[in-house]
């Protein structure tokens, strides 16, 4: 059967994106972010994953305020890179894993979780971005990645613990597919930050931490953390990291296992006008 041997979680800040492709990366401001995926590159080679489920947010992009899905999961067999106002990343395709997206859908849609299935979708940097970071420069992305966006950007959207069991339902979904797959789960966004408006700006660094405290070792705390914390403590856009807890509930933990094993954990301020925040974690036996 396939299985999720680990959780990866960084934020997707587009700025990131353009500093890798127009070659900033080792100037002293962003040198200063791309150190700490160093470790991580490494470790995504010496451990490569078949296919990577990957929990973002669209930024308008391949949806609008004319159609706003709650959930939606990629199902297609690639997704080209967007155009989101200056022209598509120089990235490369995205490839998708059809088969399992559909077994996916097919999974959590029984256990009463909604999803929007999506065909055909470009993708931006929330889905991009995480890639390259992990990557870093690429003719071709190393595996399959399977789209999964969530709606953070209209409310209403979902509370940390409707994603948390959602991520506990795509382990589910996962253990019962029936080829054996190595599949890591990434979950994007945020940390604290906010793009507009008299708080313009804002980095709660000190939140932030203990976030990062919390989702490690307390993840079921977390999930019922209320809407107004992340809007007042993180900013706006603070809301994102509800998508970490996609990623977080698929975890053996969540489900009654062990709880998995701190690899990695990287924290900096500023990139751009955000904070961020990056962790790996291991499934352990």
């Amino acid at each position: 059967m396939a299985k999720i041997t680990a959780s990866a979680f960084t934020s997707h800040v587009p700025a990131i994106g353009a500093a890798m492709d127009l070659g900033k990366t080792e100037e002293p401001y962003w040198q200063n972010v791309f150190s700490g995926y160093e470790f991580s590159r490494q470790w995504l080679k010496d451990n490569p994953p078949d296919v990577v489920f990957l929990v973002f947010n669209d930024h308008a992009t391949a949806f609008s305020l004319d159609f706003i899905p709650t959930f939606a999961i990629g199902t297609g067999a690639e997704y080209p890179p967007a155009d989101e106002g200056w022209g598509p990343r120089p990235v490369p395709m995205v490839h998708g894993h059809p088969k399992l997206a559909s077994h996916i859908a097919q999974s959590v849609i029984q256990e009463d979780f909604d999803l929007t299935i999506v065909n055909r979708m470009d993708v931006d940097h929330g889905l991009t971005v995480p890639l390259s970071l992990m990557c870093g420069k690429t003719d071709a992305w190393p595996c399959p990645v399977i789209p999964f966006a969530v709606n953070v950007v209209q409310y209403p959207v979902p509370s940390g613990r409707r994603c948390y069991e959602l991520g506990r339902a795509i382990r589910r979904a996962v253990e019962s597919f029936d080829e054996d797959l190595n599949v890591q789960i990434w979950g994007t966004g945020g940390m604290s930050h906010q793009l507009q408006g008299p708080r313009a700006g804002l980095i709660n660094k000190e939140w932030d931490e203990k976030f990062l405290d919390r989702i490690i070792s307390e993840p079921e705390a977390v999930a019922d953390m209320p809407h107004i914390e992340y809007v007042r403590e993180a900013g706006a856009e603070g809301i994102e990291l509800v998508m970490w807890l996609v990623a977080r509930g698929a975890m053996g933990d969540a489900a009654g296992g062990s709880a998995p094993k701190l690899l990695h954990r990287f924290y900096h301020v500023p990139a751009s006008n955000t904070a961020v925040g990056h962790l790996i974690m291991e499934e352990t036996a």
